[in-house]
């Protein structure tokens, strides 16, 4: 019998929606987005790390300015509330696809560690 490797994925996609760390992080992040503050603040801190993880992946130096900058945003957010909880349902749900991802990687790990 062959198997669809692409209808499980599909199906883990469905039932990811429905974990209780899929639906904190869109409860957390529909709180976030209420305040308007934060959420500005928020979108310019994923702004400025894609900025810096883009120039970091092209081997390029981060200036100092870019530097200070990100850890100033960095220091702004860990100081609002609703955007640290956000990014604690997020480590939460991350955890939750590393687990699931060593899951689905075992067959490979335990070829190579034979």
């Amino acid at each position: 019998m062959a198997v669809n490797i692409y209808d499980t994925a599909n199906k883990m996609e469905e039932e990811l929606r429905q974990t209780t760390e899929y639906t904190n992080l869109v409860t957390a992040y529909d709180e976030m987005k209420k305040d308007e503050e934060a959420y500005k603040l928020f979108k310019e801190f994923q702004e400025v790390q894609v900025n810096l993880q883009q120039k970091q992946m092209n081997g390029e130096d981060l200036s100092d300015d870019e530097m200070d900058k990100a850890r100033n945003i960095a220091s702004q957010v860990g100081n609002v509330d609703v955007i640290k909880s956000l990014m604690d349902k997020e480590r939460n749900l991350n955890q939750l696809l590393n687990d699931i991802n060593q899951i689905i990687t075992k067959p490979i790990q335990e070829l190579y560690h034979e």
